[in-house]
């Protein structure tokens, strides 16, 4: 018995050798129909690209000869091999501006292809069923783990420029603007948690190192709400410019606000107040002129 699951073995390796090996082969041919296969979009996507047909060409070869090899040679080696391969092309494919879905829909060129090639050798050859089933356990799992590498690469590649953008607006959102040599406007419009309190601050100390500033007035006339979390985010701002030698100014507050303020019992002593910007400026020496 043992004689006869044995001679099975050989049999099924020896024909996972013969698709492997006719897969290999027949690569270029592969190619050739994916590249016919593909919808017209992706087409015009490569020929605006910066890769060449030829180097397309080249990876997609390489990709096949992984899964071709893979029917007969090591798994953990097929899988590292697959794993560069699925880095390197996603990161090619980014660059490219090719998107995610497209990338995927070429992979089932691929699987497509393939079962051509498997389903030839089926019907010439007389594979036992047993060899579709191992084909497909082999091959599949390798296209499954580029697709998961492509969608990973395209994830993190999304999230970078999300935090890009993010970084991008937090600075337009905290403009400290000098009206003079040591004095700065800041106006703050939107919330502010507390996130982007400590944005502020680290903003803020920056600037005002910079610009060598002695005052600065922070608006927040633009601030829809100002709780006992906000105050406390504020009270941190204007304590941190103190310590830095930057008289710290809140103008802004309206009445609304202030009600809130006061039914919260939140304490503003300890910071210097004006109603508005314009009064804070002509406090401070800035006269107004009328035309």
């Amino acid at each position: 018995m043992s004689d006869f699951f044995m001679g099975e073995g050989i049999a099924l390796r020896n024909e996972l050798l013969k698709i492997g090996t006719r897969i290999v082969e027949s690569k270029e041919q592969l190619v050739n129909h994916i590249f016919e296969r593909e919808c017209p979009f992706y087409k015009e996507k490569l020929k605006k690209s910066t890769v060449a047909r030829k180097q397309i060409a080249e990876w997609r070869k390489a990709l096949i000869q992984i899964l071709g090899e893979s029917l007969y040679t090591d798994q953990e080696e097929s899988g590292r091999k697959i794993e560069k391969w699925a880095r390197d092309t996603g990161e090619t494919a980014i660059e490219n501006g090719v998107p995610l879905d497209e990338s995927l829909r070429v992979l089932s060129l691929f699987r497509s292809v393939i079962w051509d090639v498997f389903t030839e050798e089926l019907e010439k050859n007389q594979f036992a069923a047993v060899t579709m089933l191992d084909v497909s356990k082999i091959i599949n799992p390798l296209l499954d783990e580029v697709a998961y590498i492509f969608s990973n690469i395209y994830m993190n590649y999304s999230t970078r420029k999300i935090e890009v953008a993010r970084t991008a607006l937090q600075e337009l959102s905290v403009p400290v603007v000098p009206i003079s040599a040591d004095i700065a406007v800041l106006p703050l419009v939107g919330e502010v948690d507390t996130e982007r309190a400590k944005f502020i601050m680290e903003k803020c100390l920056k600037n005002s190192s910079e610009l060598q500033l002695k005052q600065l007035f922070i608006d927040v006339s633009g601030v829809p709400m100002i709780d006992t979390m906000v105050a406390h985010n504020l009270f941190q701002i204007v304590k941190s410019l103190n310590l830095i030698g930057v008289k710290a100014t809140m103008t802004g507050i309206r009445p609304e606000i202030a009600q809130t303020i006061v039914a919260l019992g939140i304490e503003f002593r300890e910071i210097p107040t004006r109603a508005n910007l314009k009064q804070a400026l002509m406090a401070a020496g800035f006269e107004h002129t009328k035309r």
